[in-house]
């Protein structure tokens, strides 16, 4: 295991011996380790009861017998297929661990479902084998509207399809003790119960119930994933954090908070392609926990190489590297050459994503320290949900949802917004006509999520960077909302929000009631209702904001803007 920093600071290196230095005079990791909130805040609300994940690791070493027993089961029970039904920290960490190692021969494939597009909703339906198919439901407060949308609706197929009796065997829930997953788990006789710590927040539990029973039950060996991540807490509780050594996590958070503090502040991932599905677990501990009191870090994952003097002067760059993958080298030390930051560890295999996933949490802590905020609490994700709760209300009580005018229409498309231009393509170009140095641009779509799609939006991603030359970033609505929401509207507001949307060719019920065929809200309503809100919270937070409606062609709307 070689977790070393190398760190080219470029100019900053006075800057973080002084930081370090200030972190070693004032105790901050020994204070963490005491569970000292006063490291972040002098109230200790949101903190105290967060800081579960400092020992999760070591915890669940002692649950590996329980999580294993219940993956032989399911080994046993010949499914093909594992869905996981959860919205970001419930889902990024086993994604990222599927990703990166796969499922063993035997074992069920991993799909996460977290959309509330109903293409997708009704295309993962229509690809299942019901009597093949395990559900795992996940959520730590046990009531997030997507995660109970999908149970509700995908538990009503599988009872149609199997009968009500035989039902409860195909799922398994994740959550904290007394939430009404946990109750609704009982009554219905779910296969598995799992009851997470609660003192670990969403985004600090991939080392809990939440990342590794999902893990376990695909083939992962676990227990190599805990054993690196238990040998990283031990060394970064033992260690000096004062230079690049090991242990890093604190090290790390001291360069992230300081070179954040400096202007530093969009963190850009260049990862090994087997491990580059770490990029969207890391995107949201990172935006979620910094971007607050008009502050973050916002992590560019994904993004192509492009010129390294094309490259504003906020870039730092991170650089997870398997050993001996050079993938990524040549583009690295040319951004090296031209004075940027960088920052680079090695990993010795996969397996090292354990203790990779402790030392960012690690990081993360020191971060927040480092910029005087609470990196545990999340205050500015609420706008967005409580104004499409009022408009899934309105639609209840009226029927409809508040209707809107665009200020352009162009063969289809339509830009909403304050628009000066003819067509949807130059409505394009003169909303970024207002990027200012240090600004980043951010993609929302709310669109069914297809490789073609993908490739659409990283087009559009590059095209951008390349008119504005400044960071790009990528997401798909509503799960970009548990990953970066809470950086978009808490931040310094250095973001431009491209929102894209587009018609529905289906749609599907989302029953009221588990069980009971009654509905009356759909997921295309839910989705809209969600674009909706996020777009008045993002105004109303003072954020530049556009939306494009592609109308019945997403890919074909994407491809006219691509080319402007």
């Amino acid at each position: 295991m070689n977790h070393t920093i190398k760190f080219s600071p470029g100019s900053f290196q006075a800057e973080v011996d002084a930081a370090l230095a200030e972190m070693a005079g004032e105790r901050i990791v020994a204070r963490i380790w005491e569970k000292d909130y006063t490291v972040w805040k002098p109230s200790p609300v949101e903190i105290v009861n967060r800081l579960g994940w400092l020992k999760s690791a070591e915890d669940m070493t002692n649950k590996l017998a329980l999580i294993n027993a219940a993956a032989q089961k399911v080994h046993a029970g010949g499914y093909n297929r594992l869905i996981l039904l959860g919205m970001g920290g419930s889902s990024l960490a086993p994604e990222v661990f599927h990703k990166t190692f796969g499922a063993r021969r035997g074992y069920p494939v991993l799909m996460v479902h977290d959309s509330t597009d109903p293409g997708a909703v009704l295309a993962s339906a229509e690809a299942m084998d019901p009597g093949k198919t395990l559900f795992v439901v996940s959520t730590k407060s046990g009531g997030t509207v997507e995660t109970f949308s999908f149970l509700k609706y995908f538990y009503n197929v599988m009872a149609q399809s199997l009968g009500a009796e035989r039902t409860g065997e195909h799922f398994i829930a994740i959550t904290d003790s007394g939430s009404a997953l946990a109750d609704l788990a009982v009554a219905h006789n779910f296969r598995e119960l799992f009851l997470n710590d609660p003192d670990i927040g969403g985004r600090y539990s991939a080392l809990s119930y939440f990342g590794l029973v999902p893990a376990a039950l695909t083939g992962v060996d676990i227990k190599a994933v805990l054993d690196r991540a238990v040998a990283a807490q031990r060394q970064e509780q033992a260690g000096d954090a004062r230079n690049a050594g090991t242990p890093c996590g604190a090290y790390l958070g001291a360069v992230l908070g300081e070179m954040a503090r400096r202007g530093r502040n969009k963190v850009t991932f260049i990862l090994s392609p087997r491990i580059a599905g770490f990029g969207d677990w890391l995107e949201q501990l990172l935006a979620e926990s910094t971007g607050k009191e008009g502050k973050g870090i916002l992590p560019v994952t994904g993004e192509p190489f492009g010129d390294p003097h094309a490259y504003g002067d906020d870039r730092l760059f991170v650089s997870l590297r398997l050993k001996d993958d050079d993938t990524n080298d040549a583009g690295l030390n040319a951004i090296e050459q031209a004075g940027h930051p960088v920052v680079e560890m090695q990993l010795d295999d996969p397996y090292d994503l354990g203790a990779q996933c402790f030392l960012w949490e690690m990081a993360t802590a020191v971060a927040g320290w480092r910029l005087g905020i609470n990196p545990f609490d999340q205050p500015d994700v609420e706008a967005a949900k409580v104004l499409a709760r009022k408009m899934i209300a309105r639609y209840r009580e009226e029927g409809s949802l508040p209707a809107e005018r665009p200020a352009l229409s162009d063969d289809g498309v339509a830009v909403y917004g304050e628009v000066q231009a003819a067509t949807a393509a130059e409505a394009l170009i003169r909303f970024l006509s207002h990027v200012r140095p240090g600004d980043y641009v951010a993609i929302h779509a709310y669109l069914c999520p297809s490789a073609e799609t993908d490739a659409a939006l990283g087009s559009l991603r590059r095209r951008i960077r390349e008119r504005s030359g400044v960071a790009t970033t990528v997401g798909y609505g509503p799960r970009f909302l548990h990953s970066t929401g809470q950086l978009h509207k808490g931040d310094g507001g250095q973001g431009l929000f491209i929102q894209l949307t587009a018609d529905d060719p289906r749609d599907a019920p989302i029953p009221d009631e588990l069980g009971a065929p009654a509905s009356s809200v759909t997921f295309g309503v839910l989705k809209t209702a969600q674009a909706m809100g996020d777009r008045e919270a993002l105004m109303n937070a003072g954020r530049r904001v556009m939306r494009f409606h592609l109308g019945k062609d997403s890919v074909g709307g994407l491809r006219r803007l691509i080319n402007t």
